[in-house]
Order: structure tokens, then C-alpha cells, then sequence
């Protein structure tokens, strides 16, 4: 249970369905946000969308309209043509 709006490295490791080391050398590495409390680290629940892939961050959205871009301009009449069928 989340208690002021943060998560315990365990409790995202069960969310996760990964190792509780996992998460904390993710946290370690920056690839978690975490806060340090004492000798453990806590999660701010607002990240747990992002952590969860439920967001895109900013980058993520400019490279996937980058791909898409790519991918019409290089096969737009393929695509059109499927979409007729």
C-alpha cells in the first residue's frame, strides 16, 4: 500500500513481476525515480505511470512520429494499397 503518495521498492517489484534488486539497481542506474529515505529508497506514485509505460515522455513521442514519418514516406503506397484491400 502506498503511504503519502510513494511505493516501496518491493511493492513496484510485485507490481513489476521483477526481483526487488532489479528495481533497486534501476534506481540505482536512474532509471527509476526514487527519493532516498534513510538507507531505503522510495518511489513518488506519480511515476508509476511512466515506470508502467502507461506515458510517453516528450522524446519518446518525437521519435515514434519521426519513425512514422520514415515509414510512409518510404512505403506510403504499400500502406495505401493494404488499406484498399
Amino acid at each position: 500500500m502506498a503511504v503519502n503518495g510513494f511505493i516501496s521498492i518491493q511493492q513496484l517489484a510485485n507490481i513489476l513481476g521483477i526481483s526487488r534488486i532489479a528495481v533497486y539497481k534501476k534506481v540505482k542506474k536512474g532509471q527509476i525515480k526514487a527519493i532516498r529515505i534513510g538507507r531505503s529508497f522510495a518511489i513518488p506514485r506519480k511515476y508509476l505511470d511512466s515506470i508502467l509505460g502507461k506515458t510517453l515522455k516528450d522524446s519518446q513521442k518525437k521519435e515514434i512520429d519521426a519513425a512514422v514519418k520514415k515509414t510512409v514516406r518510404e512505403y506510403g503506397d504499400t500502406l495505401k494499397m493494404l488499406g484498399n484491400t
